[in-house]
C-alpha cells in the first residue's frame, strides 16, 4: 500500500478512533513541562541513558529586524550525544508516543521509563522535531522526524520509516561530539519556546541542567557542553556563548561546583551530623522486592554564615535559589520540594536533604511521565505539615498514625514515616542555625558600635546643622518615633537587603539606639545601580552593591587587614587600584550627562551642584 492510501486509512480509521490522531497532538503539547530547561533536561535524559559522555546543547540563532533595530533570534535547538546511538528499528519507535524499549518493569533501572520523553517534550516547545542516529559513523545516520502541521493536515499521520539522511552541515560544523555512534534532535518552528535567544535559553538551563545532572557531571562520567552560534555569522563571529555546565549541588557536599566564591572549589555545607552518620537508609518493600531510598543531610559550615549579611551575599542568594528537599531519581534530579520550608525564614537557606530513590519505585512515589516530581512522595512531605496540628489535638501520635494506614494497606505508609523522621531531623538542625545566627548577631553589634571620630559621626553631626537651617529631609520624619517602631522599620529595610531575621532584628536596635544618622552596609542586589539609599526609623541605610565593579575598585583599599602584614608595595597598588577606580566613576557620570537630552541637562546639572555643595561642607576640615 502506497504512503498516500496508508495515510487515508489511516484518517478513515481515525473516525471510529477513541484517540483521534489530529486532534489528541495538539492537546498533549500541554503536557506540564515548566519551561524549556525542562523539556530540553528529557532529550540530556536520553542521553545519558545511551551512555553518552558528551551531551551538546547547541542554540542556532538568526538575524532579524525590529522595526529598524536588528536582533538575533533562537531559530533551532539541538542536543547532540556520543551515546550509543538507536538502530533502525529501535529510531523508529523514537518518536512514538507510549513506545519504547525500556517499558518492562525489569528495564526500571535507569532514567528511561515512561516512552514519552523524546515527542512529548519536543512537541511542547517546538512544532517539528528531526532526529539522526548511527551506531556505524556518522555516513550511516538513519532520519526520522514529526511535524505537527503535517499530522494536523492529515498528509503525514503515520511513522515514516527510518531512511539515511545527511547531517545538515550547520551542525557538523558546531557540533565537536560527532563519535562513531551518537544521536542528534533538533526543534525547529518554535512556537512555544519562552526564551527568544540562545544565551537566554543557556543561562536559564544551566542552573536546573547542572542541579539535575550534578552526579554525572561531578563525577566525570559526562560533559554537557552549551553553545549558541549564528547560524548566517561569518565563520570568526558565529560563537555567542560556548560554555561547559558545572555541577549545581543543593545540598553543597561537592567540590568544584557552580556555587559563587569562597566556596566554588569547596564545599559550602558540612556532612550533618558528621560524615559518618549523615545518611539515613530507609527500606520499602514494593512488587514483592525490598528496595532502599537514601537520605542524606548537610548543614551550611560556619566560616560560610560567619560574613555579616551572608543572605545577600553571592553565595548565599546561591543557597536561596536551592531552598528545599531535593528529590533524585537513578541519580538525576525530578524536582526541589518546597513543602518542609518555613515560609519567611531567611535562614532555611542553610539546610539541605536529598531524598534518592530508584526507578524501580517510581509507582509507589509517584512519578510522573514527565519526570518532573513524584507526587505521592510530594505529598508525604506536605502531609507531615498538614497533619501535625490536627494529631496533637486528637492526642494521637505519628506513629499511631502511620500503623493505623499500615493496617489499612495504604500505600503512603512508608512515605510517611520516612518523612516524618526527616522533618525530625530537621528540627534539630534547625536549633544549630539558631546558634550559629547567635555568633554572627554577636559580631553584627560589635560592628555597629558609634565611634566619635568616624565618617558617619561627622556627617550626622552636620545634618543636623543642616536641619537647624531649614533643610529637612525624607528620613527626618522618623526622628521622633518611638524606639520600637524605629527598630520595626530599621528591621524590615534589612530584612529586604537580605539580613537573617535575628540579625537584622539585633542590628536594627543599636541603629535604633545609635546617635548616628548614617549607616553603611554591603549586599549583593540586582540592578547595576552601586549604592541604594533608603530612610527607615528616621535613620540613612546605605546599601552598597557588592556586585558592582566599583565596590572592589574602591572599596578594596579598605578591607580590614593586620597591618604588620601589609607591606608597602600591595598598599600602594591598591590605592592605585581605588583612585583608578574613583576617576572611572566620575567619567562614567561625566558621559551619563554627555548623552542626556537637552531637556533634562539642565535638572541633572543642579542636581550635582546641590550634591556638590553638600558634599564640600561633608569633606570640609572642622
Amino acid at each position: 500500500m502506497s504512503v498516500v492510501n496508508e495515510n487515508q486509512q489511516a484518517i478513515y480509521d481515525e473516525k471510529s478512533s477513541y484517540v483521534p490522531a489530529r486532534l489528541a497532538i495538539e492537546a498533549m503539547r500541554d503536557n506540564g513541562y515548566k519551561n524549556p530547561a525542562y523539556a530540553i533536561a528529557e532529550l540530556i535524559d536520553n542521553s545519558i541513558q545511551a551512555e553518552a559522555t558528551k551531551v551538546e546543547l547547541l542554540c542556532a540563532e538568526k538575524e532579524i529586524i525590529h522595526s529598524t533595530r536588528k536582533t538575533l533570534n533562537l531559530e533551532q535547538i539541538a542536543v547532540l550525544d556520543n551515546g550509543l546511538g538507536m538502530e533502525k528499528d529501535v529510531l523508529k519507535m523514537a518518536l512514538q508516543f507510549g513506545n519504547g524499549t525500556r517499558l518492562d518493569r525489569r528495564k526500571h533501572t535507569g532514567m528511561g521509563r515512561f516512552g514519552m520523553g523524546l515527542p512529548a517534550s519536543s512537541i511542547s516547545q517546538c512544532k517539528r522535531v528531526d532526529v539522526w542516529s548511527w551506531t556505524d559513523g556518522i555516513e550511516n545516520a538513519h532520519y526520522v522526524y514529526l511535524d505537527i502541521d503535517e499530522i494536523k493536515g492529515g498528509s503525514n499521520i503515520t511513522m515514516p520509516e527510518p531512511e539515511k539522511v545527511k547531517i545538515p552541515s550547520m551542525w557538523l560544523e558546531q557540533g565537536s561530539n560527532f563519535g562513531n555512534s551518537g544521536t542528534l534532535v533538533v526543534w525547529s518552528k518554535l512556537d512555544r519556546v519562552i526564551w527568544r535567544k540562545g544565551k537566554t535559553i543557556i543561562d536559564n538551563s544551566e542552573k536546573v541542567i547542572g542541579r539535575m545532572y550534578r552526579r554525572f557531571l561531578d563525577s566525570g562520567e559526562a560533559s554537557i557542553r552549551m553553545m549558541a552560534f549564528d547560524m548566517e555569522g561569518a565563520k570568526e563571529d558565529k560563537v555567542v556563548v560556548d560554555r561547559y555546565a558545572l555541577p549545581n549541588d543543593p545540598v553543597y557536599l561537592m567540590e568544584k561546583t557552580s556555587c559563587p566564591p569562597p566556596f566554588t572549589e569547596t564545599a559550602m555545607f558540612r556532612p550533618y551530623p558528621n560524615e559518618q552518620d549523615n545518611k539515613m537508609v530507609f527500606p520499602i518493600y514494593h512488587n514483592g522486592e525490598n528496595h532502599s531510598v537514601t537520605v542524606t543531610l548537610s548543614l551550611a559550615k560556619d566560616e560560610a554564615r560567619k560574613m555579616i549579611n551572608a543572605g545577600s551575599l553571592p553565595h548565599g542568594k546561591h543557597a536561596q535559589s536551592n531552598e528545599g528537599v531535593s528529590i533524585v531519581r537513578a541519580g538525576r534530579e525530578l524536582d526541589i520540594d518546597k513543602s518542609l520550608l518555613i515560609s519567611h525564614d531567611t535562614t532555611e537557606r542553610w539546610w539541605g536533604v536529598e531524598i534518592d530513590f530508584p526507578p524501580a519505585l517510581d509507582e509507589i512515589m509517584g512519578v510522573s511521565n514527565n519526570k518532573q516530581t513524584a507526587r505521592n512522595l510530594a505529598m508525604a512531605l506536605q502531609a507531615v505539615r498538614d497533619i501535625e496540628d490536627s494529631l496533637s489535638k486528637s492526642g494521637k501520635t505519628f506513629t499511631a498514625h502511620i500503623e493505623e494506614l499500615e493496617e489499612e494497606g495504604d500505600p503512603s505508609a512508608p512515605l510517611l514515616s520516612m518523612c516524618v523522621k526527616i522533618a525530625s531531623q530537621l528540627k534539630l538542625m534547625r536549633e544549630y542555625i539558631k546558634k550559629q545566627t547567635k555568633g554572627i548577631k554577636t559580631e553584627a553589634q560589635n560592628r555597629h558600635v558609634d565611634n566619635p571620630n568616624s565618617p558617619e559621626r561627622r556627617a550626622s553631626d552636620l545634618t543636623k546643622e543642616r536641619i537647624a537651617s531649614g533643610n529637612s529631609g525624607l528620613s527626618d520624619e522618623g526622628e521622633y518615633l518611638p524606639k520600637e517602631e524605629k527598630q520595626k522599620q530599621i528591621k524590615k529595610t534589612l530584612t529586604e537587603t537580605g539580613f537573617e531575621d535575628e540579625e537584622a532584628g539585633a542590628i536594627a536596635t543599636i541603629i535604633a539606639e545609635s546617635e548616628v544618622k548614617y549607616h553603611f552596609e554591603s549586599s549583593a542586589f540586582e540592578g547595576s545601580a552601586f549604592f541604594s539609599v533608603k530612610p527607615a526609623g528616621g535613620k540613612i541605610l546605605i546599601n552598597l552593591n557588592m556586585r558592582h565593579p566599583a565596590y572592589n575598585n574602591l572599596l578594596e583599599v579598605f578591607d580590614e587587614e593586620d597591618d604588620s602584614e601589609t607591606d608597602v608595595d600591595n598598599l600602594r597598588e591598591r590605592l592605585i587600584r581605588t583612585k583608578n577606580g574613583l576617576k572611572l566613576l566620575l567619567m562614567a557620570w561625566a558621559r551619563f550627562e554627555d548623552e542626556l537630552p537637552d531637556s533634562s541637562r539642565e535638572e541633572i546639572s543642579d542636581a550635582r551642584q546641590d550634591w556638590g555643595r553638600i558634599a564640600r561642607k561633608f569633606l570640609n576640615e572642622k
